[in-house]
């Protein structure tokens, strides 16, 4: 994780301080990071990673869900990282029921409504033709839909993702394409979640996970972020964790948050004292 240490570092030395609608932030534009997963799992380690919010979040998307009281089953817990949007005064006139968040990432990844009426479930097609049409350009996945935007509690920051199968070595990466990075709060679990996603596609399609590229535009930190940052960047970071994903697990849909461990990373004690918050 030193890369994404640097470029929070660049950002701090290089950005460009401006007003955002949640206040000041400094950005730079357009940043790339590559994570091989050979190397281990892209866990940060300089802070603690809430992985099980992570991975219930991933989950939710992948069942083409837009209820935040069914987040919080896989979850278990009474708020998610969406309450706040569900709750917001903006959106919940639009709101079909307490909860609802409207047609966010996941109804767009498995129910993309076709201007006919119909359906589009983009990941389960993608994942089908990785499996029979490996060397297929248009192996991607799009959360952003303009026709859709007034529809959602919150338009997508993690726009796209494309798939690339390498049938030589049959390894598996996947690049996705972020509009808006908290690269403080955010950020640490976009890289783990599009990591997991990687992981889990690669099994079920007969490859191994390769590189987790993310390519980061408005990467910016908050001002009010700026002291913990420094403290973050104060300390040495440690050997990634391991991913450990039930191989009994053959389709997309068969998951669940027993399926999935992040292994030698929530149990070190050096891990449990980075509580930057």
């Amino acid at each position: 994780m030193r890369q994404y240490n640097q470029i929070l570092s660049r950002i701090m030395e290089e950005g460009v301080d401006r007003e955002g609608r949640n206040g000041s932030t400094r950005a730079l534009f357009a940043i790339q990071m590559r994570f091989n997963l050979k190397d281990g799992f892209p866990a940060v380690t300089t802070k603690k990673l809430a992985f099980k919010a992570v991975k219930s979040e991933l989950l939710w998307f992948i069942e083409g869900n837009s209820d935040d009281n069914r987040l919080k089953e896989l979850n278990g817990s009474e708020r998610t990282i969406w309450t706040d949007n569900a709750e917001a005064d903006y959106w919940k006139p639009k709101a079909k029921f307490p909860g609802d968040l409207g047609r966010v990432y996941g109804m767009q990844w498995r129910h993309w409504r076709t201007p006919e009426g119909g359906e589009i479930d983009q990941l389960g097609t993608i994942i089908e033709r990785i499996k029979t049409n490996p060397t297929d350009r248009r192996l991607v996945v799009s959360a952003w839909n303009p026709g859709e935007l007034d529809q959602m509690a919150l338009p997508p920051c993690h726009m796209l993702f494309q798939f690339f199968p390498n049938t030589k070595d049959k390894t598996l990466s996947l690049h996705m394409l972020q509009r808006s990075c908290d690269m403080f709060l955010g950020v640490p679990f976009n890289i783990a979640s599009y990591a997991l996603l990687l992981s889990m596609v690669a099994q079920i399609t007969g490859y191994t996970p390769n590189e987790c590229i993310l390519t980061l535009n408005d990467a910016h930190i908050y001002h009010d972020h700026f002291d913990a940052v420094k403290e973050q960047l104060s300390r040495e970071p440690l050997s990634l964790p391991t991913l450990w994903l039930n191989p009994e697990v053959k389709g997309i849909d068969a998951f669940t948050m027993d399926d999935i461990e992040l292994r030698d990373y929530q149990s070190h004690p050096a891990i449990k004292a980075k509580m930057v918050v």
